[in-house]
């Protein structure tokens, strides 16, 4: 391709400069073959400049190798979010039929031929089939090559490498294009853009932190109406935590936390673990598995790691392939890691949130932390601000998990907003019908209302739930450590307590409640606990700091309210079981 043959310096110094004026090519080169194809770019909202603590440090070669992922887009994705309402609506006759993995795979693998314009165009550019792998759904392709031949093979890429101080990263400082036929039944391309941002769990500097009571596994069961009595017994039960970015937990500190903080029936070490485990431990990873086993306790759990150490991998991709390319996977998944939707490209979060329709349609309930930013804030034009919502928090197939704190905060006492509790409204995802009546109810009634041209009323309204989100205690490295917080504290515990309920239902011969959403906007919402007071924060500009408030029902900060366990499984109104 034109330009690999400049010297290596000059290259790093285009790479550069691209990087620095965030530039989008207006006229790429092309092959002789397919040079008389139109070409599109397919992310042409995804933001291209990295992260403050990426730095560019070279060009890289024309032989260094790269791995893209080819996502597919789904020929019939509309079968696929009918299904998952069916098997998740509780007026639906298939409520609970989820389906098997290969089941599956026959509504989402490509048909034959998508497969071979695939493979003619890959092969004609210099990437044999046997260099690529896919998922058992068929619907992604990991291909292996070389940076000369992918900026071929995607016109206007121009791979560089970016260092944060611990990691190296491969991508591109441009964006690709990809001539129209592909880009018919490509989503987007992986490995090319897209940058790992830190998200999670953070610990407060003591002191910075008024006098708080703390919170352990005894103080969430005692608030969440959660006996000692009430733990795992079904063997084929099991719960599991994804971490990405390095983040590792070690088995003494989990049963040196249960020996502290915890007295009933439980495991001290986590059951599987599906990558790498090898570093210190780290804070999120920590908080993840010793709360999700506290809460969820007796149950199988996996630690499910995807560090991205490949310099070409998107880890939360392949965690994603992983899922879908895996028959027997846990039935509750707790995952604290977003982004915000206006760095991401359109066609990625839609494809990316289609596999979390797969996933809920096999009966996976996916629990995602609605983020530590309020409503989020972005700034459009000089002075001018909206709201910045979370992805995946904002994806429609996913139950968003919200943050509260104790309104009295040296006791068991009831709850308020966390200010910091991510919430708000979608601008790429339509607000999903089983959401309808409660989202309008909120916005008809709630006082005080943002203005709204920050947000946009008819998007996918978040969170779904709340829990607790301020001050935990974790063990970390052996040493009891305070003062954790965010909505990563409040993820794992409600995954646990979905993991109490789904054994309760696997006793009595039932389902998992696989995506649970339908069902708790329906009825199960009866059997939560609301949260009526307290506003997270918005934009601190003119019109005043707070975003949106509690509210009696939904609410915009902390859902449908915090869980009341015994309710959820024993109570009349409740259909959890």
């Amino acid at each position: 391709m034109a330009g690999i043959s400049l010297p290596f310096v000059a290259l790093t110094t285009l790479c550069l400069a691209l990087v620095a004026s965030g530039h989008r090519l207006d006229h790429v080169e092309m092959s002789p073959l397919e040079a008389s194809v139109p070409l599109e770019v397919v992310e042409p909202d995804q933001i291209l400049t990295p992260p403050e603590n990426w730095k560019v440090i070279e060009r890289a070669g024309p032989s260094v190798r790269v791995n893209l992922v080819f996502a597919m887009k789904h020929e019939n994705e509309e079968i696929l979010e009918n299904l998952l309402m069916k098997v998740s609506d509780p007026k639906s006759q298939y409520y609970g039929h989820h389906l098997s993995l290969d089941q599956l795979a026959k509504i989402t693998t490509p048909s034959p031929e998508t497969e071979r314009v695939l493979f003619d165009w890959l092969e004609r550019n210099g990437v044999k089939k046997s260099n690529c792998d896919t998922v058992r759904t068929r619907d992604f392709w990991k291909c292996g090559t070389t940076v000369s031949i992918a900026e071929k093979l995607l016109p206007g890429s121009k791979f560089c490498r970016f260092s944060n101080g611990a990691s190296i990263l491969l991508r591109s400082a441009t964006s690709y294009h990809l001539p129209s036929p592909i880009a018919d039944i490509v989503a987007f391309v992986g490995g090319v853009h897209r940058f790992p941002r830190h998200t999670g769990a953070t610990q407060s500097p003591a002191k910075s932190v008024d006098f708080h009571l703390g919170v352990d596994p005894s103080v969430l069961r005692q608030r969440y109406n959660l006996s000692d009595t009430m733990v795992g017994s079904y063997s084929n039960n099991s719960q599991a935590t994804a971490q990405f970015l390095e983040q590792y937990f070690h088995q003494d500190d989990l049963a040196e936390f249960m020996k502290l903080f915890v007295a009933y029936p439980h495991r001290d070490k986590v059951d599987k673990v599906v990558g790498p485990n090898d570093g210190k431990p780290g804070l999120e990873a920590s908080l993840d598995i010793q709360y999700i086993t506290s809460m969820g306790a007796n149950i199988t759990t996996w630690y499910w790691n995807t560090p991205g150490r490949d310099e070409t991998q998107e880890p939360f991709i392949e965690w994603l392939m992983a899922i879908t390319n895996t028959t027997t996977v846990p039935w509750v998944h707790s995952i604290s890691y977003s982004d915000y939707e206006a760095t991401l490209s359109t066609a990625y979060m839609k494809r990316v949130s289609a596999e979390f329709a797969k996933a809920g349609s096999r009966g996976l309930s996916f629990l995602f932390a609605s983020g530590d930013n309020g409503a989020g804030c972005r700034e459009t034009s000089k002075d001018k601000y909206v709201y910045n919502p979370m992805f995946p928090s904002s994806s429609p197939w996913v139950t968003t998990v919200g943050g509260t704190t104790f309104q009295k905060p040296y006791a068991i006492s009831d709850e308020e907003t966390d200010f910091i509790s991510g919430g708000g409204f979608s601008t790429v995802f339509p607000r999903p019908g089983y959401q309808d009546d409660a989202v309008e109810l909120y916005l008809n009634t709630i006082k005080p209302l943002p203005d709204q041209h920050y947000f946009n009323r008819n998007g996918r309204a978040f969170p779904d739930v709340a829990a607790l989100s301020s001050n935990y205690w974790i063990v970390r490295e052996k040493i009891p450590t305070p003062y954790i917080s965010g909505t990563s504290c409040a993820t794992p515990v409600w995954a646990g307590i979905i993991s109490l309920v789904n054994d309760v239902r696997f006793t009595m011969g039932g389902s998992s409640l696989g995506f649970i959403n339908p069902l708790l906007y329906e009825v199960a919402y009866q059997a939560l606990m609301d949260v009526t007071v307290g506003c997270h924060v918005g934009c601190l500009d003119d019109e005043g700091i707070e975003g949106f408030c509690a509210g009696v029902g939904w609410d915009a900060t902390t859902g449908w309210g915090t869980p009341d366990v015994y309710t959820m499984i024993y109570g009349q109104s409740s259909t959890f079981v």
